[in-house]
């Protein structure tokens, strides 16, 4: 199976902080997009459905927890909390709330890191998705083909990369950086090229594409439920 790619959504007002986590997490092989407030924050959500957010308390305008409270539940989404010391009341809210963990500043890189691990490990599915029908749509990762209106289009190693991890994460937008990692290419025009040629062998319109389609500014996304 293929190594998974974690899109972790880092949310703090210090842009010192910002710029310390995402390099962490660089460094550990995470996408990571970053927002400096909870509005801000709720523009990119909408576009991309992150693996995990990291989540500052203290922020101005809408706190952590307020943030917290309200979208918990529509996220679906694991969430550690940034807390400064001396906020063990907040903590306690928070994890009571639905915050999955939290991590009290200043905090060791490798910290951070093991947390994350060990609530990806607990989260991402093993029951990885092989074989799916939709519409007039068949795709079979195991024979590397896909059945469309009963005419048969093979697909070559890379493709099936692109579509296992798209099928088993259906509605989440993958950016062109995390597609280049998971097939190990880094031109983004060549990737451009392997979305319309897959396009091709799924849709009716490959031009007015109803289910791979793309998402402005963020990437493509899969949209088969």
């Amino acid at each position: 199976m293929d190594k998974f790619i974690a899109h972790i959504l880092v949310i703090d007002d210090d842009e010192g902080i910002r710029s310390l986590v995402k390099k962490y997490l660089n460094e550990n092989n995470f996408l990571v997009t970053t927002a400096d407030n909870a509005e801000n924050a709720l523009e990119k959500i909408k576009i991309i459905k992150f693996d995990l957010i990291i989540l500052d308390i203290m922020m101005p305008g809408k706190s952590g927890l307020e943030f917290l409270k309200e979208h918990k539940k529509k996220l679906e989404t694991p969430v550690i909390l940034l807390t400064a010391k001396g906020e063990a009341n907040e903590r306690v809210e928070g994890l009571e709330i639905g915050a999955d963990d939290y991590l009290p500043k200043p905090f060791e890189p490798k910290e951070l890191i093991l947390r994350i691990n060990n609530i990806l490990n607990k989260t991402i599915k093993t029951d990885q998705k092989r074989v799916i029908e939709f519409e007039n749509v068949k795709i079979d990762l195991n024979k590397l083909l896909i059945v469309k209106t009963n005419k048969e289009y093979k697909i070559n190693i890379t493709e099936k990369k692109i579509l296992e991890k798209m099928i088993n994460n259906p509605g989440k937008t993958f950016s062109r950086e995390i597609i280049g990692k998971l097939i190990n290419l880094d031109k983004e025009r060549s990737i451009d090229v392997i979305i319309t040629r897959l396009r091709k062998k799924i849709e009716i319109d490959p031009k007015n594409p109803k289910f791979l389609q793309t998402i402005r500014g963020a990437g493509y996304v899969l949209w088969i439920e």
